[in-house]
Formats: structure tokens, sequence, C-alpha cells
């Protein structure tokens, strides 16, 4: 059984991440919980002992422009089922959080909150998460002034302040609020 979750759904620039976990044993992996109740430094503490008992598991993502093609919701299951596609194993069964993937017939369980009462979606959460937050800090060095590695990509003041002085990169999803169109419209 696999769990699945996405990070950066609700982005102003950035893929949506997502990432689809077999988990071994559960044995040793107290703490492990929604990624947005954690700190980084809980989620970087938790990752590799996620990842060394984990079965298998995968990432997936969308970027920018798929987004703004395909709307964020299709991009969002396109990267889960990208996840669940480059998976080494075929699983059995998904637990997903909040999601059904209507492309994919591996069964599936859709759990809404699901981050935060199993295991392997909140597993799944945390490696998305900490793949996410780390290009975001690499492209923190490709697209200065923006503050990417602080914020992330989510629409802080410091990145609205940012997008309205410099224009949008190429990260950008140009279809959301404060980025295409002007906040108050």
């Amino acid at each position: 059984m696999a769990g699945v979750d996405e990070v950066g759904r609700g982005c102003l620039a950035g893929p949506v991440v997502a990432a689809a976990v077999i988990l071994g044993t559960h044995r040793g992996l107290i703490g492990v919980n929604d990624s947005k109740l954690l700190s980084a430094a809980q989620r970087e503490d938790l990752l590799p002992r996620i990842l060394r008992r984990a079965a298998a598991w995968s990432l997936g993502s969308a970027d920018a422009m798929e987004i703004d093609t395909i709307n964020i919701l299709n991009a969002t299951r396109l990267a889960m089922k990208r996840a669940v596609e480059q998976m080494p194993v075929t699983p059995d069964h998904l637990l997903i959080d909040a999601e059904t993937l209507r492309d994919l017939e591996t069964p599936q369980t859709s759990i809404i909150g699901g981050d935060r009462v199993s295991m392997s979606i909140a597993a799944a959460s945390i490696i998305a998460k900490v793949a996410r937050d780390r290009l975001m800090e690499y492209y923190d060095r490709v697209y200065p002034g923006f503050g990417f590695a602080s914020h992330k990509g989510y629409a802080t003041q410091e990145h609205l302040i940012a997008v309205t002085l410099r224009g949008a990169s190429p990260l950008h999803r140009l279809t959301f609020r404060g980025v295409g169109e002007p906040l108050g419209h």
C-alpha cells in the first residue's frame, strides 16, 4: 500500500511536487505527521528515517507551465500520477490525501486529512515537502531577488513585493492572482 501526497499547491511559483511511498515498517517513525505541522528541521530529521524504512518511494511534479495550462487541480493529480508511475514497484493500493487519480487503475482510497491519520500519507507529505523546499532553495540561486529560499514560492509580502518590482520569473504561475493578475482584481 502506497501513501500519496503533494505540496506546493498554493504557491505562486515553482512546481507542485508529489511523493508516493510504501513503508516497510513504521517502527522508529515517531513524529511523522502532516508536513505542514512540522518545522523544517523536524522534516529534515525525519526524511532519512522515512527513506530507510521505505520499501519504495518516488517523486512526481508538474511545473508552472503545466499548472497554467491545465489548472492547479489537474496539475496536482498529474504530479501524483507521475509519482505513482515512477515507483520501482507497483502498489496494490493507494492511500491518497483528499484526491482520486482517475487515470490509474490501481485501487485507491481518498482520505480527507489523510496526512494526519495515515503514516504512509504523512511520510509522502514529508518526502514531497523536503524535496520541493530543496528545489526552491536551488531556484533562489538561479533566480535571485525573489526570496525563494525563505518563502518557497508562497504568497508572502516579501514575495509579492519582489514580483511587483521584478515581474514574474519563469517559475511563476501566471494564472495565479498576484502574479499574472494584480491583487485586488
